[in-house]
C-alpha cells in the first residue's frame, strides 16, 4: 500500500506502572526484584531487593503516533514521567506534520536536538519509544509486518534462551539455554563466590552438558572478581558471562575478554546506546556478543545500524529482552541466531507475555520458539484495560 501523502497528525505519551516496559516494576514475590547482584549490592541496606534502591522507580512510557488516516503506532520503553515529558515538550516538534515514511529523518533530528543533554539513558529511551511507534505505524499503513520492511525473514522461526533463576524449568519448556541472575557479588567475598559456583554446579547437573548456561552479572562486578568467577565457572561449561562491569568501564571488558578461555564468550551492551557506543565495544573491547535493547539503544532505526556494524566485525547481536520489538529484527539477521526471552512469571515457571498487561496480540515462545505471522507493524495493539496516565504538553 502506498504511503505517499500520509502525515503524522498527533503524538501521545503515557506512563503506567505494574510491569510492561519497566519489567522490574513487580511485587516483592517476583524473582526479578529479589536479591540479585547489582552495582548497589556493596551497600547492605540496598542488597536484599532491587526495588530497595528504586530499580522500578521510573515506570513504563508508552508512545502513540497517529497518522491522518487514523492508524496508530505504539512504542514502549522505560523512562516514565521524565521520558514522557521529553516526548511531549521536545521531541513532538520533529514528529507531528512529518510524512509517515520519514523515519530516518525524524530519528536524526531527535538525536541531534537532544545531544547536548541526552545521548544515553532516559533521553535515548524516549527516542527509542517514539522510533518503535513510528515503525509500527508505517507497517500498519503499508499493511506489512516490520520484519518485511527491513529485509524479510532469514528463518521461519526463532529459537530462544530464557533468562531467569530456573534454567532447569526453561529446558522443560523447550528453550535452548538458561541465563541465571548472579546472586552474590564482590561484597560477599569468597563465601559468596562459592555459593554462585555451587548454584551453577547444581544447575549443570540438572540440565546436562548440552544445554547452554550463562551468568547475568548486571554491572555488579569488578575485574578481579569477574576473572575468578569466569575461571571457576569454566569448569561447568559456562557459555557466556554477561555485563560484568559499569557500562562505561570499557577497560575492564577489554581485559576480561583478553583473559577469557576460548570456549567462553564475553558479552554486554544492554545498557549501551547508539552506534557510537557499540562501535567502542567492538573496536576496543572485542566482545563476542552485543546485546542492545531496542527500547534503550535508539529504537529499531539505530539497532539496524548497530547490527550492520557488528556484522562487519563478525560478531553476534542478541538483543536484550524487548519481546516482539526485537523479534522482528532477529528474524531478519543471520548474525542474530537466537533471541532472549525474559521469564516474567514470578516463579519463572510459566511463559507469559513480557509486556503484560499492556499489549494485545503479543507473541510469546511456544516450546522455546517464536513464530511471527504477517500482521502489520509489530502485530500488537494497546490493551483496552491498560491503566495509562497521559502526559500532556506544558502550557
Amino acid at each position: 500500500m502506498s504511503v505517499t501523502g500520509h502525515k503524522i497528525v498527533d503524538i501521545r505519551a503515557y506512563v503506567v506502572g505494574g510491569g510492561g516496559g519497566d519489567y522490574h516494576d513487580q511485587g516483592e514475590e517476583h524473582w526479578i526484584v529479589n536479591q540479585i547482584a547489582t552495582p548497589m549490592s556493596i551497600y547492605p541496606e540496598y542488597k536484599k531487593t532491587r526495588t530497595s534502591f528504586g530499580i522500578n522507580a521510573l515506570k513504563t512510557i508508552v508512545v502513540e503516533v497517529e497518522s491522518d488516516n487514523g492508524e496508530v503506532g505504539v512504542g514502549i520503553s522505560t523512562g516514565g514521567y521524565p521520558a514522557a515529558w521529553i516526548v511531549m515538550n521536545h521531541l513532538d516538534r520533529f514528529i507531528v506534520k512529518q510524512p509517515v515514511e520519514a523515519v530516518e529523518k525524524m530519528w536524526d533530528q531527535m538525536y541531534r536536538a537532544t545531544m547536548y543533554y541526552g545521548r544515553k539513558g532516559v533521553v535515548m529511551n524516549a527516542i527509542s519509544a517514539v522510533d518503535l511507534a513510528l515503525w509500527d505505524l508505517l507497517g500498519k499503513i503499508r499493511q506489512e509486518p516490520v520484519y518485511a520492511m527491513i529485509g524479510g525473514k532469514v528463518r521461519d522461526e526463532i529459537s530462544c534462551y530464557a533468562t531467569g533463576p530456573r534454567p532447569d524449568l526453561a529446558k522443560e519448556m523447550g528453550f535452548i539455554g538458561g541465563k541465571m541472575p548472579l546472586v552474590y557479588g564482590p561484597a560477599d567475598g569468597e563465601a559468596g563466590l562459592r555459593k554462585n559456583i555451587e548454584q551453577l554446579a547444581a544447575m549443570r547437573e540438572k540440565v546436562g552438558d548440552e544445554f547452554m548456561l550463562m551468568w547475568d552479572c548486571w554491572m555488579a562486578l569488578d575485574l578481579p572478581y569477574a576473572q575468578k568467577l569466569m575461571e571457576k565457572s569454566n569448569e561447568y561449561g559456562l557459555h557466556w558471562i554477561e555485563e560484568c562491569f559499569n557500562p562505561d568501564d570499557y577497560w575492564s571488558y577489554r581485559d576480561l575478554k583478553k583473559r577469557a578461555p576460548n570456549n567462553m564468550m564475553i558479552t554486554g551492551g544492554e545498557h549501551e546506546a547508539t552506534r557510537y557506543g557499540f562501535k567502542m565495544l567492538l573496536e576496543f573491547t572485542d566482545l563476542d556478543i552485543l546485546q542492545p535493547d531496542v527500547g534503550w539503544c535508539g529504537g529499531l532505526t539505530e539497532l539496524i545500524k548497530i547490527g550492520n556494524l557488528a556484522e562487519s566485525y563478525g560478531k553476534y547481536v542478541i538483543p536484550h529482552g524487548s519481546g516482539v520489538y526485537s523479534y522482528h529484527y532477529v528474524i531478519t539477521k543471520t548474525n542474530s541466531p537466537f533471541a532472549e526471552y525474559l521469564v516474567m512469571s514470578p516463579n519463572a515457571d510459566k511463559v507469559v507475555p513480557q509486556y503484560y498487561p499492556l499489549l494485545e496480540g503479543e507473541v510469546i515462545p511456544e516450546n522455546g520458539k517464536v513464530k511471527l505471522d504477517d500482521r502489520p507493524g509489530f502485530g500488537v495493539t494497546l490493551s483496552k484495560d491498560a491503566n495509562l496516565t497521559q502526559v500532556f504538553k506544558d502550557a
